[in-house]
């Protein structure tokens, strides 16, 4: 271990210490007059990705900050997602600086607002607006009432006191963390084609890594290179193992030959959770016996989009 030194893990440790890769997201929430406000973050991540009746992701905030205190009251927010260029980095140094009104903010912002899809299907009711400029965006709702953070109130703008939750509302001191569920997700059309018929270099967005500020003086991002394709490992089940646990996946949903033959790729820790989906699949549309055609509408996940 002689090649590694030991270093002191202080406040802010991802940029402070370490050098950590983060996304660049501008989220959009509701000021009190109804207008949106942006403002830049990148500890933004998954957190619920499967097994829930949602999906959703993690927002790691200052409390204090314009988004925090926004959130605390109006629940919905944009989290766009901007590409790689120059000007657009540079405005989100100057948005996520800290102290500015939400107004001194928006006054001059570079980036274009515009209306989500969920503004266009609840045309009653106020949405944050997304950036124009984003190559994906997430529209999303804070669920506040996980882990009772629905009493958490805004206006403490020199920190809270405890008690503090555990992992999402007010967490600490001058801390805050945000689950959003993800309500829409908007994509350009290149980004959409590339998901829908298939990835290629091509396809991928311009996506810089930030690494966030350091030194006091700069912030730090890494410019898009095109990726690079690996396959993955092949291996497959033996026929009789996947006709084995699909036999014994449900007493009134069965499989054909073919159809199981369609599993053999499915890596064996993921098996009896793909059976399942099947299974769910096949029960929601009065199916008894799932062929290979029956396969091939639930592996494709976007089917519904394709026709």
């Amino acid at each position: 271990m002689e090649e590694f030194k030991d270093l002191r893990i202080v406040d802010n440790f991802y940029q402070t210490s370490s050098f950590f890769p983060m996304p660049t997201v501008v989220i959009g929430t509701q000021c009190e007059d109804g207008s949106t406000s942006f403002g830049p973050y990148s500890l933004v991540f998954p957190y619920y990705v499967a097994g829930k009746d949602y999906y959703a992701m993690l927002l790691c905030s200052r409390n204090s900050s314009n988004t925090s205190q926004n959130l605390l009251v109006h629940p919905r927010c944009s989290l766009s997602f901007i590409p790689d260029n120059h000007k657009y980095f540079k405005e989100c140094v100057r948005l996520g600086f800290p102290g500015d009104t939400p107004e001194e903010k928006m006054k001059s912002c570079l980036f274009t607002p515009a209306d989500g899809l969920m503004s266009r299907e609840h045309p009653g009711e106020v949405f944050p607006k997304v950036v124009k400029e984003a190559f994906q965006v997430f529209e999303c709702t804070w669920m506040r009432e996980l882990d009772h953070a629905m009493d958490d109130k805004p206006g403490q703008l020199d920190g809270y006191e405890p008690p503090y939750h555990d992992f999402n509302g007010i967490t600490s001191k001058f801390g805050a963390h945000f689950i959003l569920r993800v309500d829409k997700i908007l994509m350009k059309e290149r980004q959409y084609d590339a998901i829908i018929n298939g990835v290629k270099p091509g396809g991928f967005p311009r996506v810089p890594v930030d690494y966030g500020f350091r030194d006091n003086m700069n912030f730090w991002l890494s410019r898009f290179r095109r990726p690079i394709a690996f396959p993955l490992p092949r291996r497959t089940l033996d026929i009789h193992a996947v006709r084995y646990a699909a036999d014994r996946a449900d007493d009134t949903v069965k499989f054909t030959d073919e159809a199981c033959a369609r599993l053999m790729k499915v890596p064996r820790i993921f098996l009896s959770t793909a059976l399942k989906g099947c299974v769910d699949w096949a029960k929601a549309n009065g199916v008894t016996m799932i062929t290979e055609e029956h396969m091939q509408i639930i592996n494709d996940k976007r089917s519904k989009e394709k026709r």
